[in-house]
């Protein structure tokens, strides 16, 4: 029997703070990337997947991410009135692209208590998690195969993707086993933030997840984990080690183009990268880029 639509759940409570000061009155996810809020681009990868319900878990302060996706009649009027279609295409584009709910954190006590502050709104469908630290490009579709790979197998996937045993103790590890298919592996392990020489292989998690309405009751008994945060990586882990009744954890490998937002030097590197790419800048853009380069 087929399941329920998919949700999206986007977490968006953090401080931000590795982008103060100017993260002391804006969300981090507002701060642009090129003329886009990094939040919208994460909205648009769900609704390009064809999820169309989406829920943005914000915390204090955060209101102009509820203003950034609702309808501005004033602006839109004033857009109108002058003619200039392509800028007010721009702004419906935005509160027209999901039904987009919020709800309150309190109190920031990790990426599974964020998860789980959604049980009420998702209930029994499947949904998708997707930090907004991570941009995937929309060249390299990620969503799509995840959620394939979830009806496929019945069982919760994540994203991985190789990195740089200098960079492992940033994020969850997966250690795995291969399967039938090139690119998909079974998670047998996950390890939150592991040194280097403890890391079960070079796989981490990146920010999406496909999981189903069974991981709630395992976030519901997980206790703190490392910064006495609650992890999602623990729930995740007895799901992989048989503890769940969710059918195993699946990896699916993604070696596209990924921009990390969630760091001062590497925000600047996607800001770079998508504008190069863009048809109304790149070619402006890029001759720059070449000049400015050779000075240095």
């Amino acid at each position: 029997m087929p399941h329920k639509p998919f949700k999206a759940v986007i977490p968006a409570a953090g401080l931000g703070t590795r982008f103060l000061p100017a993260t002391k009155a804006m969300p981090k996810e507002m701060l642009p990337v090129v003329d886009k809020p990094a939040i919208q681009y994460v909205v648009e990868e769900a609704t390009g997947a064809g999820i169309q319900d989406v829920l943005i878990i914000i915390g204090r302060n955060k209101n102009n991410i509820a203003n950034h996706f609702d309808s501005m009649p004033e602006l839109e009027t004033k857009l109108r009135e002058k003619g200039d279609h392509d800028k007010l295409a721009k702004v419906e584009h935005s509160s027209d692209l999901a039904d987009v709910h919020m709800v309150r954190q309190g109190e920031p006590k990790g990426l599974g208590h964020a998860v789980l502050r959604a049980r009420s709104h998702v209930g029994d469908h499947p949904f998708a998690v997707l930090l907004g630290d991570d941009l995937i490009d929309e060249r390299d579709p990620l969503l799509e195969k995840m959620m394939s790979e979830y009806d496929k197998r019945g069982a919760t996937v994540i994203a991985l993707m190789e990195v740089d045993p200098s960079q492992i103790h940033l994020y969850g590890v997966a250690a795995v086993e291969p399967t039938e298919d090139d690119g998909v592996v079974k998670v047998t392990q996950l390890v939150e933030k592991p040194k280097a020489e403890d890391a079960p292989s070079n796989l981490a998690i990146i920010g999406r997840y496909v999981l189903g309405p069974d991981v709630f009751d395992i976030l519901e008994r997980t206790e703190p984990g490392k910064g006495g945060e609650i992890q999602l990586t623990d729930a995740l882990e007895e799901l992989a080690t048989g503890g769940g009744d969710g059918g195993g954890v699946y990896g699916v490998v993604f070696r596209g183009r990924r921009y990390d937002t969630g760091d001062r030097v590497d925000y600047i590197k996607a800001i770079v990268q998508l504008a190069a790419d863009r048809d109304d800048l790149g070619p402006a853009l890029r001759p720059w880029f070449k000049e400015f380069a050779q000075g240095l």
